[in-house]
């Protein structure tokens, strides 16, 4: 058995790497899709399908609109979502895949640092799991495979 594991989250740092790092040195049989993480072409690629558009909010509706389509159509084809909330960058995307996984039956592992248990607790509450790091997030993957 394969499984297909969404990375919900912040693209700003190296986190997806470092989860896709661990489970291959642990040959689990895992493959990983998540959002794009190019971020000048998530802002842009609503202009590059639709052309110029007359102002920055008309540029991130269309933009937001292209990215929304890609999610959805990536979040269907996963099994499972791991959506991490860290301490620097606003989460309002990890919230709104978390939830949308949620509200689609998707199994959805949360991780927050402990600090973040307060804003989060009814998100985790519908989670399948919450964890405070990524090696927990990586060990309840593991235990998938036992």
């Amino acid at each position: 058995m394969r499984l297909t594991v969404y990375l919900a989250g912040e693209i700003h740092s190296t986190w997806r790497d470092e989860i896709k790092k661990k489970v291959l040195a642990l040959d689990l049989p895992v493959d990983f899709i998540g959002p794009m993480e190019n971020h000048d072409r998530s802002d842009n690629i609503g202009e590059e399908i639709l052309g110029v558009q007359p102002g920055a909010i008309f540029k991130d509706a269309a933009a937001s609109s292209f990215n929304n389509l890609r999610t959805s159509v990536l979040m269907h084809k996963a099994d499972l979502v791991i959506a991490l909330f860290g301490e620097q960058y606003k989460q309002w995307n990890t919230a709104m895949d978390a939830s949308a996984a949620i509200a689609g039956g998707k199994p959805v592992i949360i991780i927050r640092p402990e600090k973040l248990h307060h804003p989060l607790k009814e998100l985790s509450a519908k989670s399948s799991a919450t964890v405070e790091t990524s090696d927990q997030a990586i060990k309840a993957l593991s235990y998938i495979f036992e």
